[in-house]
């Protein structure tokens, strides 16, 4: 005899059906639904508005006379004397802080990589500036070190050459080297930490190798350490790029955006808040978010390099 089995009981048998594999993708990015709405709703939302008033020539102190003005902001923007005076200042500012807070993050990440007394406190010492609110290291710079009547640069110079030791006035007399040295004081923390991370995971064997071949301390440093910190090099000169470029407090409570040093931030709070012109504040705007998504992008492929190259050696 030959048993049958009816198929409601053969349905009930049968291991329920997986749900298909795009559904069962959407269940599991579910929970983070809201937080991309709330992200859409506080960051995309104001860009368009910001894209859809820059094509618009407004002005908010006659806002019955706005008209549809095309691509003329964009254009007014890169070919107006002071807006390309700040896109020049802008990239002077940026390269010179990039470049020499990356030399002495360098330095300070090399004398860190070695073992020493008090490392730890050093560290911590070093790294405090850039824990620092940005208004208030700005305001520090400009009080407690460069004030020419009681500032403390100028109160050595005092110790050193007596009273008729000079007494420069440090922001007017250089005002974009102020700011610059302000930003360089700041960044370098991030900088040495970023290449203090490259430091310590270099393959020490590597250079205890080199050494008993009869490498010296630049040799490593030329064909292993450089070459090694490539990468972190380039993270941290993409990096401080997307940072520096939007920097707008150094500027304002250092110079207030006078003496040639108005970055295009500054231009464009100046464009917006004193001028009242929306359009030509919003284009610039644009094409300031534009250039940082060309650096937050090129900045993720070295950061997605660098894991790779951890995944490889791991």
């Amino acid at each position: 005899m030959t048993a049958t089995t009816s198929p409601r009981v053969a349905a009930a048998a049968r291991p329920a059906a997986r749900p298909p594999g795009r559904l069962r993708a959407w269940a599991t990015r579910a929970p983070l639904l809201p937080a991309l709405i709330f992200m859409i709703v506080v960051t995309q939302l104001p860009f368009v508005a910001t894209l859809v008033i820059s094509l618009f020539d407004w002005n908010a102190l006659y806002p019955d006379d706005r008209s549809f003005a095309g691509l003329s902001n964009y254009s007014e923007v890169l070919s107006t004397p002071e807006l390309r005076r700040s896109v020049w200042t802008t990239v002077l500012l940026t390269a010179t802080v990039v470049l020499v807070s990356l030399v002495l993050g360098l330095l300070l990440a090399l004398l860190l990589d070695r073992r020493f007394r008090g490392r730890a406190a050093v560290r911590t010492m070093l790294i405090a500036p850039f824990l620092l609110v940005p208004v208030a290291a700005a305001l520090l710079w400009k009080h407690v070190l460069f004030n020419p009547e009681y500032g403390l640069i100028n109160g050595v110079l005092r110790w050193i050459g007596g009273d008729g030791a000079p007494q420069p006035d440090w922001i007017s007399d250089m005002p974009l080297a102020a700011v610059e040295a302000s930003l360089v004081w700041q960044w370098t923390p991030f900088m040495m930490l970023i290449l203090l991370a490259g430091l310590q995971s270099r393959d020490p064997e590597l250079v205890e190798a080199a050494r008993m071949d009869g490498a010296g301390d630049w040799q490593v440093f030329v064909h292993l350490t450089l070459p090694h910190l490539r990468r972190y090099l380039e993270l941290g000169v993409l990096l401080g790029s997307i940072y520096i470029v939007q920097n707008f407090d150094a500027v304002f409570t250092l110079t207030s955006g006078g003496l040639g040093t108005a970055n295009l931030p500054y231009t464009i709070y100046q464009t917006f808040y004193q001028a009242h012109e929306n359009g030509l504040a919003s284009a610039a705007g644009v094409l300031v978010v534009i250039g940082s998504i060309i650096l937050a992008t090129l900045a993720l492929r070295v950061v997605s390099s660098l894991f790779r190259e951890e995944v490889s050696r791991a």
